[in-house]
């Protein structure tokens, strides 16, 4: 380890040890800062083409799941066949084992606690940070990546005016799973409630995570107790008498920022720059996303002096996310305002097209363009629901 590094990483979530990892292999100098201790509170589900594009082996699920059920206001339920599988994490394995790999293509992997960041006057950036032991340390780099989560530290000393950041609160509980299938819980199935009793304003999950199980809610909603929420869905499932391993909570970005990097030498990556997808909440794959992303405009930049490459980490990830974050964030602005819409919009999900197309948009991380009269379709279903008919 030394002192003076081409890229200091704030932050090694699947964002920052993804940029970490790839920014090393290149032939750069990086340091890996992170906190010790600190798991994410995720539902914890990456699609299959998250392990194909990032090199992520199939030893690091949880468990495949199969199958999810949306249940709606009224308790009226909807199965639906994913015609493939989707992958579960645990953030308290997968994480260390993401920032492992980075150290292995050669970051300084540190453990501590980011404290300051000022500009010095060689163009650098000096770092202090806090170890394990509690002294303070300092360091130096050309561009610093600041993947510290929705409360970003390194957004609020880098960035002289504060963007509002909308986000909801999530908080989950893991506990114990179930030691075989019951008419209320299946190991291979996800549950989401689309219930204003669990969320006002988001949903609730109870994503099997093998061994244990993720049971969860989110709300912006002032007030609300998600403790109860998350207490009413392991009561309905079966699980309250499960043996609670760890809780967790922590804000959760709605949507992303207008600006990422300050014009010098920093740059915003995953939640700190609010790369999580609305309606769903899904964050694992657009991080380590943004994180490529990252690496390519960084890497420019330190080849070329030019600041104005970290513009491309925004301008990239929305060329190739934008389509699927706006639809996202149709959908949860208009289906999740009511419990009245939230019933219809369990409904549509009956829906055969619905289905295959919901579920190749998520595995393949595009909007599926191959079958347009299914989008007609579905096009003039939602239509009739909105204005109140009763579409076959």
């Amino acid at each position: 380890m030394n002192n003076n590094y081409d890229v200091a990483v704030i932050g090694g979530g699947p964002a920052g040890a993804t940029a970490a990892k790839e920014l090393a292999e290149v032939g750069h100098h990086v340091l890996l800062l992170d906190r010790d201790g600190r798991i994410k509170p995720c539902g914890g589900a990456v699609p299959p083409i998250l392990l194909r594009e990032f090199g992520v082996p199939e030893s690091q699920l949880e468990t495949k799941v199969t199958g999810a059920r949306m249940v709606a206001p009224s308790d009226k339920s909807v199965d639906m066949e994913i015609g493939g599988f989707v992958g579960m994490v645990d953030r308290a394995t997968f994480d260390p084992w993401l920032r492992d790999r980075a150290s292995a293509a050669g970051a300084d992997l540190v453990i501590g606690k980011f404290k300051t960041l000022q500009q010095a006057d060689d163009g650098k950036v000096q770092i202090t940070y806090q170890s394990k032991d509690s002294e303070t340390h300092a360091v130096t780099a050309r561009v610093v990546i600041g993947a510290d989560g929705a409360a970003s530290k390194v957004r609020e000393q880098a960035f002289a005016h504060q963007e509002r950041m909308r986000h909801v609160f999530a908080y989950h509980e893991i506990v114990k799973s179930p030691e075989s299938t019951t008419e209320r819980f299946d190991p291979k199935r996800c549950d989401v409630y689309y219930q204003g009793k669990i969320s006002p304003d988001f949903y609730g999950w109870v994503f099997p995570h093998g061994k244990c199980t993720s049971v969860g809610v989110g709300s912006a909603v002032k007030g609300f107790s998600l403790r109860n929420a998350v207490k009413a869905m392991r009561d309905e499932t079966g699980l309250d008498d499960k043996q609670i391993i760890r809780r967790e909570g922590a804000p959760l970005p709605l949507k992303p920022l207008k600006r990422w990097d300050n014009g010098k030498n920093v740059v915003l990556i995953g939640d700190a720059a609010g790369c999580v997808a609305p309606s769903s909440g899904e964050g694992i794959y657009y991080a380590m996303s943004c994180g490529r992303f990252a690496t390519h405009a960084v890497d420019e930049m330190l080849q070329t002096g030019d600041a104005r490459a970290l513009k491309k980490v925004r301008r990239d990830f929305m060329k190739a996310h934008r389509m699927v974050f706006f639809i996202l964030g149709v959908m949860q602005y208009w289906w999740y305002s009511s419990d009245k819409r939230r019933e219809k919009f369990v409904d549509i999900c009956r829906d055969p097209d619905v289905q295959k197309l919901t579920w190749d948009a998520y595995m393949n991380k595009q909007l599926v363009r191959a079958k347009p009269v299914a989008h007609i379709r579905i096009f003039f279903k939602d239509l009739a629901h909105l204005v109140g008919l009763n579409p076959s």
